[in-house]
């Protein structure tokens, strides 16, 4: 009898948690990762295949259209800040280097490019595609390096 009351509050213990959650719970996906910077400048390179150069310059169009239509302040703050210098050599292996310098930094704003996409496209299936073409065309991510303006040469 102790043994059948042990193997009941097991089979409990592991079904109620299971009950407990609305059922797209299982499937909840977590908040995504944004990209912050807490220096004046930002720079960040990324290398993109070479056959891929066009999609990666749509996925950039896209987000200069996200941040261009975003309510939030720092949207435009961000648009405005935001350069990306295209490397006019390929690397050895026919990759392309793409820079991205950011300047002045936003405090607090979230540089992450799928994210700034995705609060101005809504449809799944179209936020789906877009991160396909954008993993499709990215190489690698090269380095990001971030910090204080240590000087200004033009003043």
């Amino acid at each position: 009898m102790r043994r059948l009351s042990g193997v009941l509050l097991a089979c409990a213990m592991f079904l109620v948690p299971a009950f407990t959650y609305g059922p797209g719970h299982l499937f909840a996906q977590s908040a995504p990762n944004k990209t912050m910077f807490t220096g004046d400048v930002a720079v960040m390179a990324f290398s993109v295949n070479p056959d891929k150069t066009a999609d990666y310059e749509k996925v950039l169009s896209q987000l200069k259209d996200a941040l261009s239509k975003s309510e939030a302040p720092e949207g435009k703050q961000q648009l405005a800040g935001w350069k990306i210098i295209k490397n006019a050599m390929p690397n050895p292996d026919g990759s392309i280097v793409y820079v991205h310098i950011i300047s002045p930094v936003v405090k607090g704003a979230d540089y992450s490019v799928m994210n700034n996409i995705y609060s101005a496209v809504k449809d799944p299936a179209e936020q789906k595609a877009v991160f396909e073409m954008y993993r499709a065309a990215m190489k690698a991510p090269l380095f990001v390096i971030q910090g204080p303006m240590v000087a200004d040469l033009s003043k």
